[in-house]
């Protein structure tokens, strides 16, 4: 989903109309150079990075394809996702992280990522309410209270603001968008097609290497 629309829903487009050159840049070419590139929390590997949110319903269209592919993922390769929230007055894309990085807390995204998606697209969950938030996760056989105490502490505000520094920092202008070491990133947009953009991955990675 392109950040200009959620923008417009929250009345700051004028905040990011620099940005508007970047966007149609990307339509250019298969993938981007950052220059200078950003610096990886990762050493010895090369990372991949997904940039998504839960309410894209691009990012859950995407989200089986990507699993699939990172059944192959490179030996010398690390995948990271990085839930986007445009601005801290975007308090439906920063509920959203938050859920992520407590899931992350109590290391369960592997099997509810895929849920939260459901959650917000079919049950309509709002990821803001910690009613609803509680209520889905006992369902989920979390432990409610200590889940939204995760939910709402300090340690992961922390991660979501750093999520907001690497989405700025990586400009990114729309989800799902992929970055690879640092230096490359693509987009089904860009590529043809979330396959198109995870080949494009694949080529980026040994890009990466050689270099």
């Amino acid at each position: 989903m392109n950040r200009r629309n959620v923008l417009r829903r929250l009345g700051a487009l004028a905040l990011f109309a620099g940005s508007a050159g970047f966007a149609l840049a990307q339509g250019k070419n298969r993938f981007i150079t950052l220059n200078p590139p950003v610096q990886t929390d990762v050493e010895g590997k090369i990372e991949v990075i997904e940039f998504f949110y839960y309410s894209c319903p691009h990012c859950r269209e995407f989200d089986p394809i990507l699993q699939e592919w990172l059944k192959n993922l490179p030996t010398d390769a690390v995948f990271t996702r990085v839930p986007v929230s445009w601005s801290n007055r975007d308090t439906r894309r920063q509920a959203e992280a938050r859920l992520y990085y407590a899931l992350q807390s109590v290391d369960r995204v592997g099997d509810l990522h895929e849920k939260v998606f459901t959650a917000i697209h079919d049950a309509r969950m709002n990821p803001a309410s910690e009613d609803e938030v509680r209520e889905w996760a006992g369902k989920q056989g979390l432990d409610a209270k200590a889940f939204v105490d995760a939910y709402k502490s300090f340690g992961v505000q922390t991660r979501v603001q750093r999520a907001m520094q690497l989405a700025r920092a990586y400009k990114i202008e729309a989800v799902p968008t992929l970055a690879v070491g640092g230096r490359f990133v693509t987009s089904a947009s860009q590529a043809g097609g979330h396959r198109g953009a995870l080949a494009e991955v694949d080529r980026l990675i040994g890009l990466a290497r050689r270099k």
